[in-house]
């Protein structure tokens, strides 16, 4: 993960335009809330996704960096007073700390932006059918009935029952679209067999919750200093969450348990998948 998140942070430098010009302030931000930090696990999802099926390792670094730049447009959003309301990030003051609200909101949009132009890039996939997919599926997963969607429902938590259904669905929303993104984007590139695209699919599905229950528990017991942002933040602000639900032991089981099933969707690919089943251990044993 660590060299991945290296190639990944090159990739970003060279996506992210240079703070120059009348809108330079623009510039500074989104590259001040892209590079240097972040595990960029979503990206090391797509890089090893990927070369489960040869796809060439130039073409995978660009999908990659288009999906980190959609996962950093969310936390900066996510950060704003009228989201979550955080002032540290990965570490060092949020984007609307360090600039404005104003400049962050901007830096969102330009991150989300980039993205699609990215993926609509020719040496991002020869077949400009692919590429097409690969922005149909993206604006999907990102939008009304994927992430944003789950981002309302998380602002709305207050106002319904906090039901497992209901908080497994926010989370599938908010969090699983993308995981599902980045682990699908390398089998549509390659023209999986819609075998191993439903593989890649149920494993990221399994992997993102696994992933949200360990997040809900660092929040109940993590090291706001490790993790670089705000710890015990969610059952003062009523968020519909796994530990509310299930109390902190059970969640930790259900959250084994989501990693140990991610793992078994992988046998399609025998060894070949073996980083992608540590991908699901780090998930659940991780402390930030």
């Amino acid at each position: 993960m660590q060299a991945a998140a290296g190639e990944v942070e090159a990739v970003l430098d060279m996506l992210l335009p240079k703070p120059v010009g009348p809108e330079m302030q623009l510039f500074e931000a989104m590259r001040y809330a892209a590079l240097g930090g972040g595990k960029r696990l979503r990206p090391f999802l797509t890089i090893q996704c990927g070369r489960l099926f040869d796809v060439g390792v130039a073409q995978l670094r660009q999908v990659a960096g288009a999906v980190e730049c959609v996962h950093v447009y969310s936390l900066v959003h996510d950060d704003l007073p009228a989201m979550d309301d955080d002032d540290v990030r990965r570490g060092k003051p949020t984007a609307h700390k360090q600039f404005d609200e104003a400049t962050a909101i901007l830096a969102g949009n330009a991150l989300l932006t980039l993205a699609f132009q990215v993926l609509s890039r020719p040496d991002t996939h020869a077949d400009p059918f692919v590429r097409c997919e690969l922005v149909t599926r993206l604006a999907a997963a990102v939008g009304g009935r994927g992430m944003i969607g789950g981002q309302m429902m998380d602002l709305k938590a207050g106002e319904y029952e906090h039901t497992i259904e209901a908080v497994t669905r926010l989370q599938r929303l908010k969090t699983g679209a993308l995981f599902v993104f980045a682990c699908e984007a390398g089998g549509l590139m390659a023209k999986a067999s819609p075998k191993a695209m439903h593989a890649l699919n149920a494993y990221a599905h399994d992997l993102g919750l696994a992933f949200q229950i360990a997040d809900d528990l660092l929040d109940v017991e993590g090291n706001a200093g490790r993790m670089g942002k705000a710890a015990r933040k969610d059952k003062a602000a009523d968020k519909a969450t796994f530990i509310e639900i299930l109390g902190v032991e059970r969640a930790r089981d259900q959250a084994r348990r989501l990693a140990d099933q991610a793992m078994r969707h992988l046998d399609l690919f025998d060894e070949r998948a073996d980083l992608l089943r540590a991908v699901a251990e780090f998930a659940v044993a991780r402390d930030h």
